[in-house]
């Protein structure tokens, strides 16, 4: 009976608790815009990023510490995030291109890419920077002009860990 009631007593007297671990972990891969889109409009129906069309291309820098383990995803603009009210159809054509490397290794980037819809991925096996020149243009209706006021659309640059 004294071994029952020692053991009760102590069973009784157990606590537990729940001891957090954390940790923070920084990518090792840095996206930066080197330089900001602009659209032109060299016709009325169009707006374009090409330096002919009177556009500027933006330029995406991915900056790589850790090789191999992360694949840069870049999608060019399928929709305007801001624009005046468009009541017809808005046909999109962009791309995107390795225009610098830091390093010659990653010469074959351009060539390794994998492009689907408006997404175009490449695989980061090197360290270092690399610089993306992304084009987007926009063509309004059949033959229908624009209307006048301020349009936005965004390019989603991604690293992803593999």
């Amino acid at each position: 009976m004294k071994k029952l009631a020692l053991v009760l007593l102590l069973a009784g007297s157990v606590h537990a608790a729940d001891v957090p671990i954390v940790g923070n972990v920084e990518s090792k891969c840095v996206i930066n815009t080197d330089i900001p889109g602009v659209y032109g409009n060299p016709t009325a129906d169009v707006l374009s990023t090409a330096s002919a069309d009177g556009g500027v291309q933006p330029v995406i820098r991915y900056d790589v510490s850790l090789a191999g383990a992360y694949k840069a995803k870049i999608t060019t603009p399928t929709g305007f995030s801001t624009s005046p009210a468009l009541n017809d159809v808005v046909v999109w054509t962009g791309s995107t291109e390795v225009s610098e490397v830091s390093d010659a290794a990653m010469s074959g980037y351009e060539a390794a890419k994998v492009t689907y819809d408006a997404t175009t991925e490449y695989d980061m096996t090197e360290t270092g920077s690399t610089w993306f020149t992304v084009s987007s243009s926009a063509t309004y209706g059949y033959g229908k002009a624009f209307p006048g006021g301020t349009y936005r659309a965004i390019v989603v640059a991604e690293c992803i860990a593999q």
